[in-house]
């Protein structure tokens, strides 16, 4: 492919942040000096439910360089929080140290400030705590009775799904297990944070720029404009940073109270306990179908659980209602209250865990009709989402399947399952379809042009975030897109509260939102110097400002979503094949080759496109290989709580993974033709490795992780 590198969308240029990233100067939310900067550390409660009945701070607070011990008994009165307010609505955090009640184990019970970071971690060591503890709920068997029906639309049918499954000549019937899960980006959640009068300005690992602003200022009850969050570097997200959490309203609190600057940083060991995580999900699914693979009826029902103080639901129900043409439909989702902090969004929520039950589920019907698993989901296509009744603004998922087939190999795979194997291993195939909804969400940009010696520089400012994306480098692309220069002209300044709103990273919603935004600002920016320059044959940019006799300009635009675009259903769309070898003897598996076929729209830089992919591959190979978070049932905290106990890929569980792109341009989607790909890349991949495990075994894995001792195939198991 020989493309011009040097500007424009398209082209699979290096990262323009790249040097800074490996030099060490581009700076995350705890490195940036901050005079007279002192350091805080939480203190996390040691039960699962009840009161605090005591509190000694006084060895701590004689320890040397310590200048704060906050408690609920002296922490500031902070804005009462509404229990139905949605996580991400405008106060989206529970207010910390407000009162003696515990939730759960490892709650926020206390902030040490010191000096140092050494002196505020070893007087939080001194703090001692009683408690009147009660019996929490923290089993998930006995809190199955106290299951609720969610205040936020929960619920969705169309037809009958009785009378279809009775239509059915074959119906399938079984329940998917996805476990705690947590997200662990690599950088921790951290904030400088600085009160000064009534002005906060603050460092933070934020994914939503303009959202932790609101939330500073809402909780504090003080005026948006006073807040400034800066956020240019994200060290990773999953979901966990979208919000503010409660680490952020500690450190302002602190600031507040000793008149300095606060460092806090969530330790390694607090990412389980004070940073959200995705939650336990039992789904039941049943399926009818006629003998020729027609569906019938399609039902998903999912159990899961929240905090006993505020609700968060993962719609693992959402590809369900949409993926297929089922006349008989319906979802449904329920509640737990625990006593576990509250999950939230973690990469594609519900889509991830949701993809594994549906797509683990129709290979299960494949197989009973004895259909070709893609001959199967062919058949089901549809080009209009029954959802709603709208048209897909484009769905190339039949495309996906069929070149990802090819390109596979899917020929060779056997069509008996235990019947291939090499030496002592079972060899398997599996596939799964994926989809993710592509949002486009309204977002404005500025521009700043400047000509110097016959050169125009472009500064684009934008209050997105990139966390490790490569958001830098697709806006800086689309800048030298429309202005027509070179990206090595082109300046990106991300992550400031002061500069123009957008929805944050999040959702998949990204790359289109702020790549539109950053068109609309250079469109505008264009249209202005050719209003000032008159009529004028002037083409490039320099020209244009030199007609209109300017050396610096600057221009706003906003992007939003038309009416064509809200007309439709927009999704992207992906098919997801993967090679397992199964050792007979011991169960342990081996993931040989991964194939991703993805139609998600103009894809803006592949190379940071491909390692999106792939990052969302390796995520949902966790979810298969390793991934889980295991509650002690005694006291209700977490088993697993490093990373010598919670298990991630690593290289040598990994192996090729490659990576098809359809050629797309969906103008429905946004005028730039772009679709988000960040949660399209784990969708479904764990259910593409359990049913390839089932091609080999003939032993159907119905509960994450596929552990050896689950894989263990007995004879009279082997289908």
């Amino acid at each position: 492919m020989n493309l011009d590198t040097s500007k424009g969308t398209g082209n699979p240029i290096d990262r323009v942040e790249g040097k800074l990233k490996v030099t060490g100067m581009a700076k995350y939310a705890s490195e940036f000096k901050v005079k007279n900067l002192v350091y805080a550390q939480g203190i996390n409660s040691t039960i699962a439910k009840g009161r605090i009945t005591g509190i000694d701070t006084a060895e701590a607070e004689a320890q040397p360089g310590v200048l704060a011990v906050i408690t609920y008994k002296n922490a500031e009165r902070l804005a009462q929080y509404d229990k139905d307010l949605h996580p991400l609505s405008t106060t989206s955090i529970q207010p910390v140290l407000q009162s003696d009640q515990v939730h759960y184990y490892g709650e926020y019970v206390g902030l040490v400030v010191a000096e140092t970071f050494e002196q505020a971690q070893y007087a939080a060591r001194l703090l001692k705590y009683t408690y009147s503890q009660e019996t929490p709920d923290i089993d998930f068997e006995d809190s199955k009775g106290k299951a609720y029906t969610p205040t936020e639309q929960s619920d969705y049918s169309r037809g009958n799904v009785a009378e279809g499954l009775a239509e059915a000549d074959v119906t399938l019937d079984e329940t998917y297990i996805t476990p705690i899960e947590h997200h662990h980006p690599m950088e921790l959640h951290a904030i400088i944070g600085s009160w000064n009068g009534g002005n906060v300005q603050a460092y933070a690992s934020q994914q939503m720029i303009d959202n932790a602003a609101t939330t500073i200022a809402d909780t504090f009850q003080i005026d948006k404009k006073n807040v400034r969050v800066m956020s240019p570097y994200v060290g990773g997200g999953f979901g966990s940073k979208l919000a503010a959490k409660q680490h952020v309203i500690l450190a302002l609190m602190a600031s507040k109270a000793i008149n300095r600057p606060v460092q806090l940083t969530v330790s390694r060991n607090q990412m389980f306990t004070n940073t959200n995580l995705r939650q336990r999900n039992e789904q039941r699914i049943k399926i009818g179908a006629k003998s020729d693979g027609t569906l019938t009826a399609l039902s998903h029902d999912t159990l899961s659980h929240t905090s006993t103080y505020e609700q968060y639901q993962e719609a693992c129900g959402t590809v369900t209602k949409m993926l297929y043409k089922t006349p008989n439909n319906s979802v449904t989702h329920r509640l737990m209250p625990m006593n576990l902090q509250t999950p939230f969004a973690m990469r594609a929520p519900g889509e991830a865990t949701g993809s594994f039950a549906l797509e683990s589920a129709m290979d299960e019907m494949a197989f009973k009709l004895n259909m070709d698993p893609i001959a199967f989901r062919i058949k089901n296509d549809t080009q209009v989402d029954p959802s709603n009744g709208k048209p897909f603004s484009s769905r190339l998922l039949n495309e996906c399947l069929r070149l990802g087939a090819k390109e596979f190999g899917w020929e060779n795979r056997p069509q008996k399952p235990a019947s291939k194997s090499e030496g002592n291993w079972l060899v398997g195939y599996g596939v799964s379809a994926a989809s993710r909804r592509a949002p486009y969400m309204k977002t404005s940009a500025k521009v700043i042009l400047e000509l110097k010696n016959d050169t125009v520089w472009a500064t684009l400012q934008m209050d997105a975030t990139d966390i490790g994306t490569g958001s830098y480098t697709i806006l800086a692309q689309t800048v030298s897109e429309y202005l027509d220069i070179p990206v090595e002209q082109v300046d990106v300044e991300l992550g400031d509260s002061e500069y123009p709103v957008t929805p944050g990273s999040g959702g998949s919603w990204g790359a289109a939102s702020f790549a539109n935004g950053a068109r609309a600002a250079c469109e505008q920016a264009l249209k202005d110097l050719k209003d000032k320059a008159g009529e004028t044959a002037a083409t490039t940019t320099v020209a244009l400002m030199k007609a209109a006799q300017l050396s610096t300009l600057e221009a706003e635009g906003t992007a939003e979503p038309d009416e064509e675009y809200k007309a439709h259903s927009v999704f992207s769309f992906g098919a997801n094949f993967t090679e397992v070898w199964v050792d007979k003897d011991t169960g342990v598996f081996r993931i040989k080759r991964m194939l991703n076929v993805a139609s998600c729209g103009k894809i803006l830089n592949p190379k940071t496109a491909f390692g999106q992919i792939i990052g969302g591959c390796v995520m949902g190979a966790g979810m298969a290989i390793a991934e889980r978070t295991e509650v002690e049932p005694n006291f209700g905290n977490f088993i697993t709580r490093s990373f010598a106990d919670y298990h991630v890929p690593v290289n040598l569980d990994m192996a090729n993974i490659d990576v098809v792109y359809l050629p797309e341009e969906d103008k429905i989607a946004n005028k730039m033709g772009i679709k988000g790909i960040g949660e399209l890349g784990i969708t479904s991949v764990a259910a593409s490795i359990a049913n390839a495990v089932f091609n080999a075994t003939g032993k159907r894995m119905r509960d994450l992780p596929l552990t050896p001792e689950k894989m263990i195939v007995k004879k009279e198991e082997a289908a």
